[in-house]
């Protein structure tokens, strides 16, 4: 049996499923999962998470100023809800 070397571990939670966030300062809050970084072991849950960031002004935005992106939170304080 040949070994899994330098493949990203394999994770039962995939996109679209609905998990849990049972650790952190969003314990208890559940939402969809959006993306799945396997090699640093994280997902992107809709809701969760959430950090204003400060841009600078560009074309599309002349003005500038602040925006809230949801952050990645590590796949072992999630858990998938069933439904």
């Amino acid at each position: 049996m040949a070994a899994r070397k330098n493949l990203p571990p394999k994770f039962k939670i995939k996109r679209g499923d609905t998990v849990k966030v049972i650790t952190g300062d969003d314990k208890g809050k559940t939402g969809k999962v959006i993306k799945v970084l396997p090699k640093e072991a994280k997902v992107i849950v809709e809701g969760v998470n959430i950090v204003k960031k400060a841009v600078k002004p560009t074309e599309e935005n002349p003005k500038g100023g602040f925006i809230t992106i949801e952050k990645p939170i590590h796949i072992s304080n999630v858990k998938k809800v069933e439904g």
